[in-house]
């Protein structure tokens, strides 16, 4: 096809592969496409969204005629949406000179994209648009085509190896040139003093085909890195984002959306109501977006790994690094470190408390620990110790202080509101309490503090100049640190350029977090007596269940409830799991944060005595009142998370208990009537039966009344009343309503007719049989209560 064609079929074609933006049209589905249920799309879609497919190749050589699309603002992320619509630009420079404004009787605003750009904002976006797609089958999502191909993008783009491979070209001489800069169509307002982009040296206004071949290779890496972390990573309020910035900057945005307020509206107030809610997003980040953004936060650690060290030599210091060594040099601290801080924020305090949080907590933990994607290899040693972290990682944890700190005490704060009982939630404390206890990581956190919390003594008037913005390159690029006081300087411009001037800061080993830790450490404690007294009831309960006792007539536990949790249902492997998890997470607690043999002592003590002697659990923590028993938020607590319990039974009437999930309901009211026709018909009969002083006597006591329900009806005239023989002796057929008993009839009337003995001779052969129970129970048993049996 000619350029012209493809110019016109290009967004059609883009929008067919990766949908519509408003999620209407799927369009190929890539996050549901696995080579597992559909090999051969899969295949197909991989080798023509390749990097150096057929798709790819029509980007560049549209790009090489320097077309441009149109990408309305709408569907951008919502501060990015608000602030444009209101001319203040972002701060992002993949925003500069692209802002287009409608024509007259134009619909909105329109970024106007080259074509590489168009591209990789409709595939970035895609994850984000394509939330409700239709899904015929389990998808897992690391082997899902989008998947594969956002990692496929990485290394081709962000190369750990190389170069990036240049661009195919229909040209044998030619490149495809680099976007060269255009003029802004009005003049916009600026959130901050943004940092430009790493380009502009190397680019500057150089003709299309002599492009500097370094320009080329950096220019798609940055863009594709911004494009990732805008749609994926930039979704917060106006509130958080003003955060990041200096306090004239927010004073100075504050006056100008009030003067556009007034100006329009009339009403200031009301306007800035109206248009800080417009910065308020209803995110909810999925699953599946999680891991993708840890894909892409693990293959930045090895990226920026990668980064080549400095020569020693004098001659080699006057040689200019490569851009793609620069752009590794910067990439995380510039890039992606405020984003990603606030959208782990975000998922800390709005994730639902449930095993999903998994992927959350292992984004977070894989970029705490950059060490695990260094090139280096761990020496081979049979110790199975931690590899210590090592020193020449200080700088990273001190520029990232508050990834370490604020977010363990977020994730302290959910831990302690979880079920640790559960094996998914106590693997993911031990997951946490395993990585912050890896050798000399605790010390370098805790100097990192330190240097945060000293006097503000040395060049005061470098700090309030330095600490507006957390995009200058100078605390971050930085390799010179002869000073300590240059390192408390990068830590306050960090801890202060993403909270705020006004910022209070907890300390991660302070006293108010080792409270919190202590009080994790108790529950820790308690889950593990749980967990075993859980495991000891299905031990018991497993012994019960014998084969000989499925013969019995009644359920074993005609007042009994269930009270278990998924353990039961996993088995002794997940609580003998559970237990262990526990265990290596108190002992790394322990190791982090110094806890002495005499406080873990002292809280299992406390914990053993919520035991009494015959291994059962207390009551809730309650207060007494006039009106009884009132739970104390300790008490809630305790039975959300199945630490403690009322032990509730029915004390009414056997015969009147709600139907159990173990009965027939329509066995259950059929026998009623029929046993209520009985006892009101031989009621007297029973009453003589049971006066007698023979064997007849104690046998028609021992299955005809119930001596408790006796000894409390026959004080309730209010019972009396309404039933007059509901307290003596009666007929009770509802153990035959038991699933359990309608098995074992049907095992007897199998074996008899195995022995050819027919109805009749089966029914004789149960009636000898509860006979003989009967008296047997009757001579040996005699003080047992009927309901047990």
């Amino acid at each position: 096809f000619s350029l012209k064609e493809l110019h016109g079929i290009f967004p059609w074609l883009v929008e067919s592969i990766f949908g519509s933006l408003d999620g209407i049209i799927v369009g190929w589905n890539l996050r549901c496409l696995q080579g597992r249920t559909n090999p051969n799309e899969y295949s197909v879609a991989l080798d023509f969204l390749d990097p150096s497919g057929p798709m790819m190749k029509l980007v560049y050589k549209l790009q090489a005629e320097e077309y441009r699309y149109d990408f309305p603002v709408s569907y951008l992320p919502g501060p990015v949406k608000a602030s444009i619509q209101e001319q203040v630009l972002p701060e992002c420079s993949l925003y500069h000179n692209k802002v287009q404004f409608p024509s007259s009787g134009g619909l909105g605003l329109n970024l106007a994209l080259n074509p590489f750009e168009y591209y990789m904002f409709y595939f970035a976006i895609s994850l984000i648009t394509q939330k409700n797609s239709p899904v015929t089958h389990h998808v897992s999502p690391s082997n899902s085509a989008y998947f594969i191909l956002v990692d496929t993008y990485l290394k081709c783009f962000l190369p750990t190896e190389g170069t990036v491979l240049p661009p195919p070209s229909s040209n044998p001489g030619g490149a495809i040139p680099s976007p060269t800069p255009r003029s802004p169509a009005v003049p916009f307002s600026s959130y901050g003093m943004h940092h430009t982009s790493l380009l502009k040296r190397h680019i500057a206004h150089q003709p299309s085909v002599n492009a500097d071949p370094a320009s080329q290779e950096i220019w798609r890496s940055e863009t594709l890195l911004q494009i990732f972390v805008e749609m994926w990573l930039h979704h917060y309020s106006l509130e958080m984002y003003q955060k990041m910035q200096s306090p004239h900057v927010k004073l100075e945005v504050l006056h100008y959306r009030l003067s556009i307020s007034s100006k329009h509206h009339g009403s200031p107030a009301q306007s800035s109501y109206q248009a800080l809610h417009a910065y308020q997003e209803s995110f909810k980040p999925t699953e599946e977006h999680v891991l993708v953004v840890r894909l892409l936060v693990k293959h930045l650690h090895a990226f920026s790994n990668s980064l080549k060290p400095e020569p020693l030599s004098p001659s080699a210091h006057s040689h200019t690094a490569s851009p793609l060594e620069e752009f590794k040099r910067v990439v995380i601290p510039r890039f992606v470190q405020e984003k990603l801080y606030i959208f782990l924020q975000h998922c800390f305090g709005h994730w639902p408390l449930d095993a999903s949080f998994r992927a959350v907590l292992e984004m977070w933990l894989s970029y705490l620990q950059p060490w695990r994607y260094a090139p280096e290899k761990p020496p081979q040693s049979t110790e199975p110790l931690p590899r210590s972290v090592s020193e020449k990682w200080a700088a990273f944890i001190q520029e990232n202080l508050l990834m370490y700190t604020k977010l363990f005490v977020g994730f302290l704060n959910r831990a302690l509101r979880t079920d640790l009982v559960s094996p998914k939630n106590a693997l993911m404390v031990f997951r946490v309490a395993k990585v912050f206890a890896q050798p000399n990581l605790a010390e370098m956190i805790l100097k990192g503090e330190q240097l945060f919390l000293e006097p503000e003594l040395v060049i005061p008037h470098r700090q309030h100049r330095l600490f507006m913005s957390p995009t200058l390159g100078g605390s971050f690029l930085s390799s010179r640190s002869p000073a300590v006081t240059d390192a408390s300087f990068k830590v306050k411009s960090h801890v202060y350029s993403l909270e705020g001037q006004d910022f209070q800061y907890k300390q991660m080993f302070g006293a108010e977090v080792r409270n919190l830790v202590l009080k994790l450490a108790q529950l820790i404690c308690q889950a593990q007596q749980t967990a075993k007294s859980i495991s000891d009831h299905s031990a018991e309960t497993m012994a019960s269940q014998s084969f000989f006792s499925w013969f019995r007539f009644t359920p074993s536990e005609v007042n009994g409830s269930y009270t278990g949790n998924d353990l039961d249902e996993m088995g002794q492997d997940s609580i003998k799991k559970t237990d262990e998890y526990l265990e290596k997470a108190l002992e790394y607690l322990c190791q982090i944060f110094k806890l002495s043999e005499a406080q873990l002592t002292q809280m299992m003590m406390k914990c053993g005595t919520a035991q009494d002697e015959n291994g059962k659990k207390q009551l809730p923590d309650c207060i007494a009142s006039e009106n009884g028993l009132i739970l104390t938020p300790l008490g809630r607590y305790q039975i959300i998370n199945g630490l403690r319990r009322f032990e509730l039974q029915y004390q009414g009437d056997a015969e009147l208990q709600p139907i159990r999930s173990y009965e027939n309901a329509a066995l259950v009211r059929l026998l009623f009537r029929l046993c209520s026709v009985l006892n009101e018909r031989f009621a007297d009969q029973m009453e003589v039966l049971c006066s007698r002083e023979d064997f007849v006597g104690r046998l028609c006591r021992y299955h005809l009344t119930n001596p408790q329900l006796v000894q409390k009806i026959r004080y309730s005239p209010m019972v009396r009343d309404r039933t007059s023989h509901n307290w003596g002796p009666r007929i009770s057929l509802r153990f035959l309503a038991s699933y359990r008993t309608l098995i074992s009839l049907l095992m007897i009337y199998f074996l008899a007719s195995w022995f050819y003995v027919g109805p009749v001779g089966c029914t004789f052969i149960i009636l000898i049989g509860y006979f003989l129970y009967a008296v047997i129970m009757t001579f040996f048993f005699e003080g047992w209560k009927p309901h047990e049996h």
